[in-house]
């Protein structure tokens, strides 16, 4: 009876929260859904048809009491899983550890024969070419060029074919990234998962197409993106047993330390994460380590020779609605602004507008123009800004979409010939190998099916599993879901560890474009947001605000 009583009166507490939240994350979600329904539709959003915000409100109408429910459901139904009771010796934990890592890397194989030797993609040629040719730059984090070119290369010079140095970065990969999942479950057995739930982590982490894509593949976004799940696994800890000495520190300093040197971009995120959510021990490990990583970066640049002149990848949305204005509305530019927009983009540059994609106009930006005058560029960027604010938005809004918007089809490179293939109607994953790389496949039936989820729309348009796969689909939107859910439950400490992934999507929404890779983290970190939604909390990392 007491217990009945007591769900009873818990169930009453959360039919008592306010309207304020749902409503606000409903009117988002519904914005988004408008907003991007219209781009994906037209290519813009008709910012003056009433109908372009009344759709919205009317939409939130029906989706903040559905939220607004199923919180209170949710709440409701939460569970208390007993932690597990960590022996001295530490091992069984230990043995977990191994038997779960194993079982994630086999299952990784039978992929890797399929598309031997890996998805080298994504400037891969270019980061290798720097290795070979000893010239470098900081368009590409020196971290992964060096680790991924130095490994590849090192393989050709072994045996005289990159295939086996593509293919050692690759295990290498398999290897270091199984370890970070297999830890992430071993933490989540800590705090009470049972087996059921181990197994389906076990086979999520080892064979949904998407992570499989991003940890047999060359790119940066795989490492970067366990190292930021290590990052949020130890913050979660942090939040509810606070900041002690021991290798929980070592376990912060590396992972955030090689996380912001995988990619500019995390260094940006984890800077705001630490002056805005980080107070006390906190926030003195946070400056520390984004010192060291500043360091060791600077470090290697010094050590390289490498070049850094380039600004086109931070002035990305600007350069793109320069273009956007320049294409449809160019008339009203005066002779002079058209000049002074020359300097820094060609004309020919500005006629290579594509909506999606701010590749074709930046690779022509003007560095050395722009160094001898930035607020002349500026103040022509902000005038036109002025005049034109409905299609600057439109121009940063079709570059950043498919990361909200559930809809979004992944087109962005429609056209674009590569080394083996043409994109056609989806550019969802690169797939191939890039030289002097050669795909040779054990397993050609394997490889067929993950060079039709990578190239072919059918896959994006599929009901229900289409939302699995689009980056702004089930995923982020889950993310938002769960962040609400906890701060709804005035337990808005619960939600700081996810705070720097929501940061690193931030600084993506300013990218070149929409991608899977730029966002595959929230794959990564599925597991564990739908772990925190449904533990009640009897676990010390739960408890505590």
């Amino acid at each position: 009876m007491e217990k009945q009583k007591e769900r009873g009166e818990k169930s009453i507490r959360f039919m008592r929260r306010g309207w304020g939240l749902p409503c606000l994350l409903a009117f988002f979600f519904s914005a988004c859904i408008v907003f991007g329904a219209q781009l994906e539709r037209q290519g813009s959003v008709s910012f003056t048809i009433p109908s372009t915000w009344l759709l919205p409100l009317l939409l939130t109408l029906v989706v903040a009491p559905l939220l607004r429910a199923s919180w209170n459901l949710a709440g409701s139904r939460r569970r208390c899983f007993p932690p597990e009771q960590e022996s001295p010796a530490g091992g069984n934990e230990l043995r977990s550890f191994g038997i779960y890592a194993l079982i994630i890397f086999f299952c990784y194989l039978p992929v890797l024969l399929a598309v031997y030797p890996g998805f080298f993609v994504y400037d891969a040629q270019d980061e290798l070419m720097q290795v070979v040719t000893r010239s470098f730059s900081t368009h590409h984090p020196l971290l992964h060029v060096l680790l991924m070119g130095g490994t590849v290369q090192a393989g050709y010079k072994l045996t005289g074919d990159y295939n086996v140095g593509i293919a050692a970065y690759t295990v290498l990969q398999m290897l270091l990234l199984s370890g970070i999942f297999s830890w992430c479950i071993c933490r989540l057995k800590r705090e009470g998962m049972g087996k059921a739930g181990r197994i389906a982590c076990i086979l999520y982490f080892g064979w949904f197409p998407v992570i499989v894509m991003f940890v047999l593949c060359s790119a940066k976004d795989g490492l970067f993106s366990g190292m930021l799940l290590a990052v949020v696994m130890v913050l979660r800890r942090w939040q509810a047993e606070g900041v002690s000495v021991g290798k929980e520190w070592i376990l912060f300093a590396v992972s955030s330390v090689l996380m912001m040197l995988l990619r500019h971009n995390g260094f940006y995120a984890f800077i705001v994460f630490g002056v805005f959510f980080c107070r006390g021990k906190r926030l003195l490990l946070s400056a520390g380590a984004a010192l060291l990583a500043l360091f060791l970066s600077s470090a290697l640049s010094f050590a390289f020779q490498a070049e850094d002149s380039e600004h086109q990848e931070m002035l990305t949305v600007p350069i793109q609605q320069l273009a956007r204005v320049y294409c449809m509305d160019g008339g009203s530019l005066t002779e002079e602004e058209k000049q002074i927009l020359y300097e820094v983009l060609p004309e020919d540059a500005l006629r290579r507008y594509s909506p999606k994609v701010s590749d074709g106009v930046k690779v022509f930006f003007d560095n050395e123009a722009f160094e001898k005058a930035p607020w002349r560029y500026g103040r022509l960027w902000l005038s036109l800004g002025l005049r034109h604010p409905f299609t600057y938005l439109n121009a940063w809004f079709m570059t950043s979409y498919g990361f909200w918007y559930p809809h979004a089809v992944v087109d962005v490179y429609r056209g674009n010939t590569v080394f083996t293939f043409t994109y056609g109607d989806s550019s969802y994953f690169g797939y191939e190998v890039e030289k002097p790389g050669v795909r040779h496949s054990l397993i050609p039936w394997l490889d067929k099916v993950y060079r039709s989820i990578s190239l072919d729309v059918v896959w994006q348009k599929l009901p229900v599993l289409s939302l699995f796969l689009a980056p702004g689909g089930f995923v982020f939107w889950f993310m938002v879901y769960v962040l609400g859910f906890f701060i709804d439950t005035k337990r808005p400490g619960r939600a700081v560890p996810y705070l720097l992934p929501l940061l690193v999507w931030a600084t993506v929404l300013l990218g070149p474009t929409y991608l899977v890779r730029y966002v595959v983290f929230w794959w990564f970190l599925l597991p564990v947001l739908c772990w925190d939604l449904i533990n009640e909390g009897n676990c010390a990392i739960l408890t505590k605000a």
